[in-house]
């Protein structure tokens, strides 16, 4: 039952987030992180697309596992791990749908040719409420 609960809070929170802070994984090691926008669903994966010249695209191809910091603004956070999929055929065409749900000027991007799309699958999440007190603070583990 408190997963269901956590869940969610998580759901609803992200919901009304438009940008985060992927982190990803270079070749030699290094981080690199990059503001974007992303669509979500009920399991909360997250979905983003990219460019093929990104640096981000480049590390997903060999790195799938990604951090996510959603929120900042209201003093709640989520902190996010999971694992990036490439999408293609129909499963990019349902998750592209969800995407520009959320953020329809991102379907500028749709025609060009080295845009990619990518669902993210959650494996660790975090919310935390530092605005009450005691904070709230929940995790989730998949």
């Amino acid at each position: 039952m408190q997963d269901e609960f956590v869940k969610k809070l998580i759901r609803e929170f992200i919901g009304r987030q438009k940008i985060g802070v992927l982190s990803t994984v270079a070749e030699s090691g290094r981080p690199e992180a990059a503001v974007i926008e992303f669509g979500d669903t009920d399991d909360l994966e997250l979905i983003f697309d990219t460019l093929v010249t990104a640096r981000k695209y480049e590390n997903l191809l060999k790195h799938k596992r990604v951090a996510f910091v959603i929120g900042w603004d209201e003093d709640i956070t989520v902190q996010y791990e999971g694992e990036a999929y490439e999408l293609a055929g129909e499963e990019k065409d349902k998750y592209k749908e969800i995407f520009f749900k959320k953020n329809p000027k991102a379907q500028k991007w749709e025609a060009v040719p080295e845009i990619r799309f990518f669902k993210v699958v959650p494996k660790w999440v975090r919310y935390s409420n530092l605005k009450v007190h005691p904070w709230e603070v929940y995790e989730i583990k998949f």
